[in-house]
C-alpha cells in the first residue's frame, strides 16, 4: 500500500508516493505513466522503501505552466529527494523514468547505491528515431485527431503490438488534449548525457530489456549496459505475448538486484 503526499514546485502541485520499508529506492514511471505503473513493476516483497514522484502532467500531478523537459522533471525529483532521502539510495525507473534515473546519477553519483533501468528509451546524445512514433502521436493529438486506425503509423507498428497499444492509449486518456504538449515536448527532448558520463557511473546497475519493442529497443538497453562498468543486462519475456510473465520477471530481477546490494 502506498502513502500519498505532495510537494509544490513553482506553484505546481506534484503527487508523491512512499511504499514499503527499508533502504530507499526512487523508482519512476514512463512517459504517460503514473504511480500505478510503477507499483505493478516493483517487487512488493523487496526490503525497500519505494519513492515515486508523478512528473508534471502525470497521474495526480498538475501540468504546471509549461517548459516540460528532462531538466525540469529532474529538478523536481531533486527537490523531492532532498525532502525524502538524506543518504545514498538506489535510482531507477521504466522508459522515461530510467532516463531520469541516469540523469540524476550523473549529477550526484556519490548519492547513488545502484541503478535500475527498465526498458530504457533514451541513451547518450540527442533523442533517437525510436521516439518518432510518440512524436507523431503527439502531433496527431494536437491536431485534434482521435485515433490511429487506418494510419500508416498503426500499420508500421503492428510488429510491436505492445508499443501500438501504448500509442493508442494516449488517445483514450481523459486528459488527452491537455497532455499532448507534454508528450510532444518529452518525445523531442533528451537527458543531455554523454557516453563518457554514463561510463563514469561505477555503481552496480541492472538493465532490463524486452523483445519486439521498437520504442524501447533491446539494442539500446544493451548499449547502456555496455557503457555502465558494473551493469547486468537481463532480457525479460515478451510484454505483448505475456504481460503477466513480463511483470513477474521484472519484479524478480529487481528483487534479486536489491537483495545483492544489502
Amino acid at each position: 500500500m502506498s502513502t500519498v503526499g505532495e510537494i509544490t514546485r513553482q506553484g505546481t502541485r506534484l503527487a508523491c508516493y512512499r511504499a514499503g520499508s527499508g533502504p530507499k529506492v526512487l523508482f519512476q514511471h514512463g512517459l504517460g505513466g503514473d504511480e500505478a505503473q510503477v507499483a505493478g513493476l516493483f517487487p512488493e516483497d523487496a526490503r525497500a522503501t519505494r519513492l515515486t514522484l508523478e512528473c508534471r502532467g502525470h497521474g495526480g500531478s498538475e501540468l504546471g505552466p509549461g517548459g516540460w523537459s528532462f531538466e525540469q522533471f529532474a529538478a523536481d525529483l531533486g527537490a523531492f529527494l532532498a525532502q525524502e532521502a538524506g543518504s545514498a539510495l538506489v535510482l531507477g525507473g521504466v522508459s522515461m523514468g530510467a532516463a531520469l534515473a541516469l540523469k540524476l546519477a550523473v549529477a550526484r553519483p556519490e548519492r547513488v547505491r545502484g541503478l535500475i533501468l527498465l526498458r530504457p528509451a533514451w541513451g547518450a546524445g540527442p533523442v533517437r528515431d525510436n521516439m518518432a512514433p510518440v512524436a507523431e502521436v503527439a502531433r496527431r493529438l494536437g491536431a485534434g485527431e482521435t485515433g490511429l486506425d487506418g494510419t500508416a503509423l498503426a500499420q508500421d507498428m503492428a510488429e510491436a503490438p505492445d508499443n501500438l497499444a501504448s500509442l493508442r492509449g494516449y488517445f483514450t486518456r481523459p486528459d488527452a488534449t491537455a497532455f499532448a504538449p507534454v508528450l510532444a515536448a518529452m518525445a523531442a527532448d533528451d537527458p543531455g548525457l554523454t557516453e563518457a558520463q554514463i561510463a563514469s557511473l561505477d555503481m552496480p546497475a541492472l538493465v532490463l530489456s524486452a523483445p519486439r519493442d521498437r520504442i524501447h529497443p533491446a539494442a539500446l538497453a544493451a548499449e547502456l549496459a555496455g557503457l555502465l562498468p558494473k551493469a547486468i543486462l537481463k532480457p525479460l519475456p515478451d510484454k505483448a505475448a505475456d504481460p503477466q510473465a513480463h511483470r513477474e520477471a521484472a519484479r524478480a530481477a529487481i528483487s534479486d538486484f536489491l537483495a545483492q546490494l544489502d
